[in-house]
């Protein structure tokens, strides 16, 4: 295995063992979106880890540093991505801003909390990624203040079509720690699974919206 592939399976196996991820084909969960999925990932449960909180901080400025080079600012997606960006600006020595969903509806009315200025350049810091919208609105967001927005990283994607279309359309490099795939191939490896979730899991990636109805 290359060092990328290394590094998918080291993040899969933290977040299995700390049940970031739950894969359960015979009891699915139900996403905001209404989507019936056989995972569920709640990756706030890294930052009550110190060794995987300190693991994924160490690999995200790796690979910030390796992809982008130097940057300016880095930016958390509230509200899952904010403690890793601080984590990965303080390590890295940046400043550090996060973006919510939408501007406040009081106060200043922002919808980009610190201080970032136009031409600086910027990566993002996301903690998932399903299908791309929330996280890339995040990026509209920052060019539209005039920051280049040099691109994206998360834990873990779900691969989605939607999403590589998404963040091809809006021209953001995404690169992530690990991602479905990988997932779910260490998962059958190492017995989280059965041969039949395995089968079930690979179904429901290549229709999410019809699995299970």
């Amino acid at each position: 295995m290359n060092k990328r592939e290394i590094l998918a399976q080291d993040t899969a196996e933290f977040l299995l063992q700390i049940k970031a991820i739950k894969l359960d084909a015979d009891h699915p969960f139900t996403w905001t979106s209404g989507i019936i999925s056989p995972i569920y990932c709640d990756n706030r449960k890294i930052l009550s880890y110190p060794k995987v909180r300190t693991f994924i901080r160490q690999e995200f400025a790796k690979l910030i540093t390796a992809e982008f080079g130097a940057i300016d600012v880095i930016a958390g997606v509230a509200t899952g991505a904010i403690a890793h960006g601080v984590l990965v600006a303080q390590d890295l020595g940046l400043p550090f801003v996060y973006v919510r969903s939408s501007k406040k509806e009081h106060g200043l009315s922002n919808q980009i909390e610190g201080v970032v200025e136009s031409g600086q350049s910027v990566v993002v810091v996301e903690d998932l990624v399903s299908t791309g919208k929330s996280s890339l609105d995040a990026v509209k967001a920052l060019r539209d203040t005039g920051c280049n927005v040099k691109g994206m990283v998360a834990i873990f994607t779900y691969d989605l079509e939607t999403a590589k279309e998404n963040f091809k359309k809006e021209n953001c490099p995404l690169f992530t720690l690990t991602n479905y795939n990988a997932l779910i191939n260490y998962a059958h490896d190492k017995n989280f699974i059965r041969e039949s979730d395995l089968n079930s899991l690979i179904q429901w990636r290549e229709d999410p919206e019809k699995w299970g109805k």
